[in-house]
């Protein structure tokens, strides 16, 4: 009987029992999906049905496992289990796994591993969160200048089975000092008894190991290659970072920026799994603090109570301008962040982006100020209208120039530019707004 293992087919056979049949179709299906199927199961029942496959397998699937699914697997199994899976998995991966393990199972993991490999993942753990080393493998092909193209064929045909990628391959010299690197592409194409030196790209663009993995993954990127290669300071090749790690960067920090974007701080793993307290705990701090800002408005509104006693239609239009001044300072806010993140802007460019944002949001406040002036003027008279109208462009110009400005002010002082979250803007943005618009009317209507 032949079944397509999607979700229904595959929890059905779990629910039957039938392991056998289940492993039978692993082999047809990408580790990737496998994987997000065994995520759902207990432990002991997703070993149950991982344990009847091939190691590479195995190994395969369990790099693409969730987080809290490799370590509820990890501490099932063993350390000398588990460490002959980690030997079949790609360098960075099995030190990502090795991080995440309580420091006694790590111990006794880096015990049955032979002696270059509990080096390597010693070395690799060792370099700080968030760093190119941290993320860098050192599963890469390197080449040697004098060798010619048919013999650096063949070495990369020997090595193909176990490197992680080998369409580029790095030139180095006897001291692994980084000279280039050379396509596969080129290689072939190349005359057999031409030298390496003579077909390698000698400009290898190159990351530093202290750099940051967000700095490293924009490299990526921006340069269009699948890898790029990691030296330290004498400029000898210590490791690369590839493509599939540089997009994992690019989703973990877009993720951080949008959470510190609502002012929650970082959650590591799914939201789905995490404990309520745990949400509680990264969401209360920033609404408290916020709520002390707030309090500016209700001093603001007690200060002009007179005025809002004679012209009670002056509170109808209260949340439309603090609203209005808010939604401004955060689209301002939300460009700035994302453009500073990209290298799109820099702090430099402070200076020009406020001009553009002054000419913007004066337009902006001029055309919302002539939407409400109708509805002023429909509803309170006149004179309350003029009053709203007015606020409306001061309000909209504020907001708009906070909210482009914060960012700015919090890379100037190293801060993540994400921290000008909407909630701290529409703070600020609704305080000062009420404080202008009750001003303003009591200048206006002489009060």
């Amino acid at each position: 009987m032949t079944y397509a293992l999607d979700e229904k087919t595959f929890y059905d056979l779990v629910n039957q029992r039938k392991i056998d049949t289940i492993v039978e179709m692993v082999d047809f299906e990408h580790s990737a999906d496998i994987a997000t199927l065994l995520d759902k199961l207990e432990a002991d029942m997703a070993w149950e049905i991982l344990s009847r496959v091939e190691p590479e397998e195995q190994a395969s699937i369990l790099t693409y496992l969730s987080n809290e699914s490799q370590v509820d697997l990890s501490e099932l199994i063993g350390a000398d289990q588990l460490s002959k899976l980690m030997n079949l998995m790609p360098h960075d991966d099995r030190v990502d796994l090795l991080k995440r393990l309580d420091q006694h199972l790590q111990d006794r993991v880096l015990f049955h591993m032979a002696r270059a490999e509990r080096e390597d993942l010693k070395l690799l753990s060792s370099y700080p969160e968030g760093s190119a080393g941290a993320i860098m493998t050192t599963d890469y092909s390197v080449l040697f200048p004098h060798l010619t193209v048919r013999e650096a064929l063949e070495k990369l045909r020997q090595e193909a089975p176990n490197r992680e990628t080998i369409n580029r391959a790095y030139v180095v010299d006897h001291e692994r000092v980084l000279l280039g690197s050379v396509r596969l592409q080129e290689l072939i194409m190349a005359p057999p008894h031409t030298p390496v030196k003579e077909v390698m790209e000698e400009s290898t663009h190159a990351v530093q190991l202290e750099e940051d993995q967000e700095f490293v993954a924009n490299q990526i990127a921006r340069y269009d290659v699948i890898a790029i290669p990691v030296v330290d300071e004498r400029h000898r090749l210590v490791g690369i970072v590839t493509h599939d790690d540089a997009f994992d960067v690019f989703k973990e920090e877009t993720t951080e920026d949008v959470h510190r974007g609502a002012s929650i701080g970082k959650i590591d793993g799914s939201v789905k799994d995490v404990s309520l307290f745990l949400l509680y705990r990264k969401r209360i701090v920033w609404l408290v603090l916020l709520i002390f800002g707030n309090l500016l408005s209700g001093a603001g509104i007690a200060f002009y109570e007179t005025i809002i006693s004679k012209y009670v239609a002056l509170v109808f239009f209260l949340p439309l301008l603090i609203g209005s001044a808010g939604n401004a300072g955060s689209q301002s806010s939300t460009l700035m962040v994302r453009a500073l993140a990209t290298g799109d802007v820099e702090l430099k460019d402070w200076g020009v982006m406020l001009g553009k944002e002054l000419v913007v949001a004066l337009a902006l406040g001029v055309t919302m100020s002539i939407a409400v002036l109708s509805i002023g003027v429909f509803r309170a008279g006149t004179e309350v209208a003029m009053v709203v109208s007015l606020t409306m462009v001061i309000v909209v110009l504020m907001g708009s120039l906070v909210g482009m400005s914060m960012p700015f002010l919090l890379s100037r002082f190293n801060q993540d530019p994400a921290m000008a979250s909407a909630p701290l803007i529409t703070t600020i943005a609704d305080s000062s707004g009420v404080i202008i618009y009750l001003a303003m009317a009591s200048w206006l209507l002489k009060i």
